[in-house]
């Protein structure tokens, strides 16, 4: 699954964006690319799950 975040801007975003994914999916793989706002996630997690963590992180997630 693919996410646009739009104030994700730095490393320090991009991390708590992986925490709060893990959070939900500890195995979860995640690669986030700061400059173009996106991350893409393989989890076995629901999308709604990650959405939901993503939100209560305070990283409103959005499709690509």
């Amino acid at each position: 699954m693919q996410f646009h975040i739009d104030n994700m801007t730095c490393g320090g975003c991009a991390r708590g964006v992986t925490k709060a994914i893990q959070s939900v999916d500890p195995a979860a793989e995640v690669v986030a690319d700061p400059p173009q706002r996106t991350v893409q996630v393989i989890s076995s997690a629901p999308r709604e799950q990650v959405e939901q963590a993503l939100q209560a992180a305070g990283f409103p997630p959005r499709d690509v």
